[in-house]
């Protein structure tokens, strides 16, 4: 089990490291497209290149976790890419790290040993040919709620002629993408389960191509999240989502189960919720900081109006003359 955890974290850390010096390396280059020059331009640009076979390698350290270990156990595992990606980033691009970043790292890798210490190897279960069209049926059917309910929010916002995204839209758009790369996940190793129950061959490929297509359509619908709306909505929730779908369709369609040990299931369902949790932090650790500084900002100038309005009510006080003086001097005056 410890050995497939390690391999998820590799190959998510490469996923994650190789897309930012992708990202990086693109900064000179042209815009990608099949033209000699510009693939050329790519292939010789040494911080691109890097990234893409980190990327690659990444890719198929991940299929080899999947083919070890149940999705339940290697999706959630996943999600601590994004704590390594938070590390790359402070040591090599020298970007500032927050508190709560550092909390939010914390909970991922603490999250992750507990997955490892909770986990067990668990026998193939019996699985069907029939459980891919009945995992398809059900994700048509999710899409067509999501994408339902989308439709209404953009009808609204156009009857009502605002410009930006609804936040609703932001988290269909998060929903959707998360879901997908859970289902790329949960399709893979479907092909491996089939490969190990005596199925043909052939039918490996065929799922690793279908996982493929599914992560580069959930890519698709992201970038049309973070295009119009807040990043930190759309990631947060297709984050969140890619997690649970991986363990939900992982126990419901591979048959995996939580363990059997009252110890271990709780390890394993305390490290699925630090792992979330963890994720949550990491990508709105700007907005939470942000908050906690307007609430202290907000709480300290009470007080000091609180103070101020006291020093004040008591200097009138003493200010004021007392009726029993005045009454007193005017009784003097009368008498004199």
């Amino acid at each position: 089990m410890w050995e497939s955890i390690l391999l998820t974290v590799v190959a998510t850390a490469g996923n994650n490291i190789g897309k930012i010096l992708q990202k990086k390396g693109t900064v000179i280059l042209p815009p990608l497209s099949f033209k000699f020059k510009v693939i050329r331009a790519y292939a010789l640009n040494k911080t691109w290149l890097i990234g893409f076979l980190m990327d690659i390698f990444g890719a198929l350290l991940m299929l080899r976790a999947l083919a070890l270990a149940p999705v339940s156990v290697i999706q959630p595992v996943s999600g601590c890419g994004l704590a390594i990606l938070s590390v790359f980033s402070h040591f090599y691009l020298k970007e500032v790290m927050n508190v709560v970043d550092w909390v939010g790292i914390t909970f991922a890798g603490f999250g992750t040993i507990g997955v490892g210490a909770g986990g067990e190897e668990q026998g193939a279960a019996a699985l069907s040919i029939f459980h891919i069209p009945w995992l398809a049926f059900v994700v048509f059917i999710l899409f067509i709620m999501l994408n339902g309910w989308l439709r209404i929010c953009r009808r609204n916002r156009r009857e009502h002629e605002m410009v930006e995204y609804d936040v609703v839209e932001e988290i269909i758009y998060g929903l959707e993408s998360g879901i997908l790369f859970g289902m790329a996940s949960v399709i893979s190793k479907m092909g491996f389960l089939f490969l190990e129950q005596g199925f043909p061959k052939l039918l490996v490929p065929i799922c690793i191509i279908v996982s493929v297509c599914s992560s580069g359509t959930g890519f698709y619908y992201q970038t049309r999240g973070l295009k119009h709306g807040r990043a930190i909505i759309v990631s947060t929730c297709a984050a969140v989502a890619s997690i649970l779908t991986g363990v939900l369709a992982g126990m419901l369609a591979l048959g995996e189960r939580l363990p059997s040990a009252p110890k271990a299931r709780m390890l394993l369902l305390l490290g699925w919720l630090l792992i979330i949790v963890g994720v949550i932090l990491l990508v709105g650790s700007e907005k939470l900081v942000k908050f906690f500084r307007l609430s202290s900002h907000h709480f300290k100038r009470s007080n000091v109006d609180k103070n101020y309005g006291h020093r004040r009510s008591a200097t009138s006080r003493i200010r004021e003359p007392s009726p029993t003086a005045v009454i007193q001097a005017a009784t003097v005056n009368h008498l004199l």
